[in-house]
């Protein structure tokens, strides 16, 4: 297959990440930039070679087949219905949208243009996850009945520059890392039934840590310690706490109790780590990600620990499926759903009820390390 043109807009921190990693997949070429700001898209583009244009321009570009939306979360939506009405396909960086309003507005507009949205996270598809998707799959844990899932720390003002978005309506840990967490869940367990939580905002301001704004105190306008419960399609009931209002704490990232096994899931905001099952005899056997590429480590985190970075390969799924005539993985159905369960756990925190989904979706198809290869160049 030939690639297809990719611009971004949007060129912020994530921009060098999909920079980085986009020649690592044979069906896109990023061919501009560009960004409210021009210095922002100009760095990037003599970074990394690729052309800068502005954001009226890069929409009109022949070249350009799809455009990934990198720009903040609470312009996800207009920037993404701009790009459809240009005649382009989109992907999105998570979430894809705010409101489940303008996430199924986004699929008429995509479905009536026959065009393609795409959002992330695609960490899902990592060696990890796909490992754990395949002991669900081939029947090893049974059912799944319930699980936990816990994302929890003390937010970002001590190291982002300029955290303000974090703690304003639109931000916050459910909305922000969410993602992730609910996508991973729907690919392993399927859709959600139905939410509760109880939502809470500890610290009423946060402090700003570093950079030029450093001791500069900004309000908090939004939950940041939440507490859900999800109950799915199949059955199972899942905790899921996520907050940053917490100093430490000892909970793993995701655990899944099936009726045969339990299975330990890494960090789904990451691609790679060990996924354990442990069944009746209490003997923990860590599972083979039979030779997956997305667990191969590619880079170091701030830690200098390895890790296995493959942003991109969600994009780089669905312009292959654009080309079999088949569904992508990270399709807008699975991330309206998400965007569902989500604004559905802030509402139940509002109200302190069960709300019930008006979405559904299929599980994305599993990749397997052979399918994860053919992306590759």
């Amino acid at each position: 297959m030939s690639k297809l043109g990719v611009g971004i807009i949007g060129c912020g921190n994530i921009s060098t990440t999909y920079l980085k990693y986009a020649p690592l997949f044979k069906a896109l070429e990023v061919r501009a930039v560009a960004d409210i700001n021009p210095a922002v898209a100009q760095a990037q583009g003599a970074a990394f070679n690729v052309r800068v244009e502005t954001v009226e321009d890069i929409l009109k570009a022949k070249d350009i087949d799809v455009i990934v939306n990198l720009t903040i979360p609470g312009v996800h939506y207009a920037v993404t219905k701009q790009i459809l009405e240009a005649g382009k396909h989109a992907y999105s960086e998570k979430p894809l949208v705010l409101t489940l309003d303008e996430g199924k507005a986004l699929r008429d507009l995509a479905e009536a243009k026959g065009l393609r949205v795409g959002s992330a996270p695609d960490t899902f598809l990592g060696g990890a996850h796909q490992a754990a998707r395949a002991a669900i799959d081939s029947g090893k844990t049974g059912k799944i009945i319930g699980g936990t899932c816990h994302f929890m720390g003390h937010g970002m003002e001590g190291w982002h520059p300029n955290p303000d978005f974090f703690f304003q309506p639109g931000g916050g840990p459910v909305l922000d890392m969410g993602p992730y967490y609910i996508t991973n869940l729907v690919q392993l367990i399927g859709p959600v039934k139905s939410v509760s939580a109880m939502c809470a905002a500890t610290f009423p301001t946060r402090t700003i840590g570093n950079g030029p704004r450093n001791g500069e105190v900004i309000p908090v306008e939004t939950p940041t310690n939440i507490h859900a419960l999800l109950e799915f399609v199949n059955g199972a009931i899942v905790t899921l706490g996520v907050s940053w209002d917490v100093w430490a704490h000892r909970h793993p990232n995701m655990d899944l109790y099936g009726e045969n096994a339990s299975l330990y899931v890494p960090d789904p905001n990451f691609f790679a780590g060990d996924v354990t099952l442990t069944g009746a005899d209490g003997t923990g056997v860590l599972l083979d990600h039979d030779g997956h590429p997305f667990s191969v480590c590619n880079q170091e985190n701030h830690l200098n620990q390895p890790i296995a970075n493959y942003r991109c390969a969600g994009l780089a799924d669905m312009l292959s499926a654009i080309d079999e005539n088949r569904q992508h993985r990270c399709n807008i159905d699975l991330a309206v759903h998400v965007t569902d369960v989500m604004t559905s756990i802030l509402k139940a925190g509002e109200t302190r009820g069960w709300v019930d989904m008006s979405t559904t979706c299929d599980r994305p198809d599993a990749l397997s390390a052979d399918q994860a290869r053919a992306l590759m160049v």
